[in-house]
């Protein structure tokens, strides 16, 4: 393959790819280390970009048989993490759309998802055929191949497609809390200002062909795919792909891969923390930054200090992509403030109460975002495919609705506050699930907890928590009345939880998120069946003594 254009008019994440490999050849592209605990990853698998770009050419070859015309789909649900890379590169190439697929999800999730999509092919494993077969049987134009296949049918040659910055290069699905799933548009300009963006850390820790980005984050959600992926293509790096977050190799992992960038969720910090002391634990001379969202702030602090590298908190929606986007990377951090950064100078930014009115300063609201100048829609998503009532109601006003409510700071700073859907109503007063669990988890016997609202007929909703409990805690009423007097110190009446439910586990989804849908629909159950403690009585309006 040859490269068709200079870095300077880079127009699609494969033509960066090129550049990158006409400039690193040998040095390490894409590595898949041994998956002990999984099966389907039985062995490593490593890349270099020149390795890379011969198997790419070969794959565009394939697919060049399939007659893909350009902007065409194709479904991909990979039997390794890092194939969908190099697939989603070679389909590129060819102007045509990646949409990934995620098979741990159910026929019914799966079928819709094919038929929305318009996905002309639908590529995966041998093990997966007759499923894909019977999935799409009555999917008009869908047709299912496995990754053989597609290097079988191979032409002779091809000549790949000249790059469009406008094109649609992927069609990711956002999970949403309520209804179908929304497919957002993502177009080259979108991945490759994600790279940019990311790259725009080096002022501050300079990345280089040397970094190795270690990911146990899901190649079909955004963070992998659109940020760290192309962050690494920017700079000459290395992605090292987890099939999962394993905790108890975790370190053992990050030493043997040479790691010197992680990415986490949020789950993750208070999972390492919990571990105990195994051997040296300070990465500071290996580890520049871990990269994520979601550190409780009772952990934050602590995990930086007992393990020698600074975990920067970001904050971006797959819709808002680099055109919005922000990190806390910067002195004053707010460390353990939920603080994500301020915005760049091209961004501009609004914090609205419920009626769209601005906020005083300090106080929450929703934020919404948009770029400055003539093109406030550059860097984001192109839209939401087969939904312009959705996408104008994303915009509406000009601005892009984030649902997600933050509070601005004196320095300019800003801090997540709370999901706006996840915002329980109850009286009139507006509470923060988060507030909440963050105040739960300051209880000894609570390891882990989600709050979601339930239906009361006189107050409109009603909190209730669910609580994963600590090895040897009591899980009866008394335990339960402990643990809502612990809230009562520490909240406002209302804001305690009325229901308490004790629990193994939280559901999570595919990116190790808890599933607030699920959660919602599990404590409507518990009601239903009476599998929780009403404790609504303790919950009464008292004087604070000052002090």
């Amino acid at each position: 393959m040859s490269v068709m254009r200079s870095k300077a008019t880079v127009q699609s994440p494969f033509e960066a790819f090129l550049g990158s490999a006409r400039r690193y050849g040998d040095r390490p592209f894409l590595r898949e280390p041994a998956g002990a605990p999984v099966e389907r990853v039985p062995a490593a698998a490593s890349w270099s970009y020149a390795a890379a770009a011969a198997e790419i050419s070969e794959l565009q070859k394939g697919y060049a048989a399939c007659g893909l015309e350009p902007g065409a789909r194709v479904a991909l649900a990979a039997g390794r993490p890092t194939e969908v890379y190099l697939h989603f590169l070679a389909l590129n190439g060819l102007a045509t759309s990646l949409v990934p697929v995620d098979m741990s999800g159910s026929d019914a999730e799966i079928t819709w998802l094919l038929r929305h999509s318009d996905s002309k092919l639908v590529v995966s494993t041998p093990e997966q055929m007759d499923r894909l077969r019977r999935i799409t049987h009555d999917i008009a134009g869908c047709q299912p191949v496995t990754q053989f296949e597609v290097a079988a049918a191979a032409v002779s040659d091809v000549e790949p497609v000249a790059g469009d910055i406008r094109r649609e290069a992927a069609l990711l699905y956002t999970s949403g809390t309520t209804g179908k799933p929304k497919g957002c548009m993502l177009s080259n300009e979108y991945f490759l200002m994600m790279g940019e963006w990311y790259n725009g850390l080096a002022e501050r820790h300079a990345l280089d062909s040397d970094d190795r980005l270690l990911t146990p984050l899901p190649p079909h959600h955004m963070n992998a795919l659109c940020v760290s992926f192309m962050a690494m293509i920017r700079c000459g790096g290395c992605v090292v792909q987890l099939d999962r977050f394993h905790p108890s190799t975790w370190w053992s992992t990050v030493r043997s891969e040479g790691a010197t960038i992680v990415h986490y969720l949020g789950i993750m910090p208070a999972i390492l923390l919990s571990l105990p002391v195994c051997g040296q634990e300070d990465f500071g001379g290996q580890i520049k930054f871990g990269f994520g969202a979601g550190a409780d702030p009772r952990h934050h602090g602590r995990f930086e200090q007992r393990f020698g590298f600074p975990l920067l908190e970001a904050w971006a929606m797959t819709e808002t992509g680099a055109g919005a986007a922000m990190i806390a990377d910067r002195e004053p951090r707010h460390v353990g403030q939920r603080c994500i950064g301020r915005p760049q100078a091209d961004v501009e930014y609004r914090i609205v109460d419920e009626t769209d009115r601005d906020v005083a300063s300090g106080e929450p609201g929703e934020l919404l975002v948009r770029r400055t100048g003539r093109h406030p829609r550059k860097g984001f998503f192109s839209g939401y495919y087969n939904d312009e009532d959705a996408t104008r109601e994303a915009w509406r006003g000009g601005w892009f609705r984030t649902g997600d409510v933050v509070r601005a700071g004196h320095d300019g700073s800003v801090f997540f506050v709370d999901r706006r859907k996840n915002v329980i109503r109850r009286s009139g007063e507006n509470i923060s699930a988060v507030e909440v669990e963050s105040t739960l988890l300051r209880h000894p016997d609570v390891a882990n907890c989600a709050v979601t609202p339930v239906p009361d007929e006189l107050r409109g909703d009603e909190v209730f928590a669910f609580i994963v409990p600590r090895p040897g805690s009591a899980t009866d009423r008394a335990a339960a009345q402990a643990i809502v007097e612990h809230c009562l110190e520490h909240l406002s009446y209302f804001k305690v939880p009325g229901y308490v439910s004790y629990v193994d586990s939280l559901p999570l989804t595919a990116s190790q998120k808890v599933s607030r849908k699920e959660v919602r629909s599990s404590a409507s159950a518990s009601l239903e069946t009476a599998a929780c403690f009403d404790l609504r009585r303790l919950k009464k309006r008292s004087e604070r003594k000052a002090g």
